[in-house]
């Protein structure tokens, strides 16, 4: 390898845009030497220069977490680079708005490789560079559509369902060799892929679902991925260091909420 870089390392996917751009510059922001990965070329470089301008080393790599070769390529080459690997955050993801009815082998085997097949074995090579080291932190990124059905997005909610799964098993296989493992799950988060819903005839339904949704979330508004990437950071540091084996809902309390806004307003219009 070469020399061990001085700084901490974060390898982050899915880091050209949304939540893995802003969590990029977050770690930036913290003294975090990085490598990011993502298969928009453009936008990618465009947060390298971001997080350059930060005073950080950033090796970026224009990646298809579709192919597993390249993505072990990618991770190995930014460990060789930098000499250490310190977090890996899983947050790629892929998906069609697809019910179980209509959706096509090839959509549902593409989302499993992007969203569950590669993070897993990006966490196996991401181990394999820190248990050497004793220390390391592996951040899968969840969704509350894991655990609230839509029916509009089968393969999506299963692969979240599975990677929520698996972070307690590699908690549990890590944490002896000084590995933390934890997911973190956000809510209605405005990012591109928080805005692709069509309806019937092919029209987009995203304003209806943004005044829906606003409406049931008790804080009253969407979260930015900046507040998703600094729950991402603070995971990943030493004030979270006895944490490991669980998952972070980051929501706005929608999860937890239960009677519809409009009907609370008609019951207690002077409290709502």
């Amino acid at each position: 390898m070469a020399n061990m870089s001085s700084k901490p390392v974060a390898l982050i996917t899915g880091a050209a845009r949304g939540i893995g751009r802003e969590t990029a510059i977050e770690f930036a922001r913290r003294g975090y030497n990085l490598g990011l990965l993502d298969v928009l070329q453009e936008e990618l470089q465009a947060t390298t220069r971001k997080a350059t301008t930060l005073g950080v080393d950033c090796v970026a790599e224009t990646c298809d977490l579709n192919s597993l070769e390249a993505s072990e390529a990618s991770l190995r080459q930014i460990a060789e680079h930098f000499g250490r690997l310190d977090v890996l955050v899983n947050n790629a993801a892929w998906r069609e708005v697809k019910t179980m009815r209509e959706i096509s082998v090839e959509s549902w085997e593409r989302t499993l490789r992007i969203c569950l097949t590669t993070p897993a074995f990006l966490a196996r090579w991401a181990a394999e560079v820190m248990e050497p080291q004793g220390s390391g932190v592996i951040i899968n990124v969840c969704s509350i559509m894991s655990r609230r059905g839509g029916g509009v997005a089968a393969a999506y909610a299963a692969v979240k369902g599975g990677i929520d799964a698996l972070t307690y098993e590699l908690a549990a296989l890590y944490g002896r060799r000084g590995i933390r493992v934890l997911a973190i799950s956000p809510g209605a988060i405005d990012t591109d892929l928080s805005g692709d819903y069509p309806s019937g005839d092919g029209q987009s339904v995203n304003a209806q679902l943004r005044e829906w949704s606003t409406s049931e979330i008790p804080l009253g508004r969407w979260g930015e991925p900046e507040e998703i990437a600094r729950v991402i950071a603070l995971l990943a540091s030493d004030d979270a260091s006895y944490m490991t084996g669980t998952n972070v809902t980051v929501d706005g309390g929608w999860s937890q909420a239960h009677f519809p806004r409009d009907l609370l307003k008609q019951m207690k219009p002077d409290q709502f």
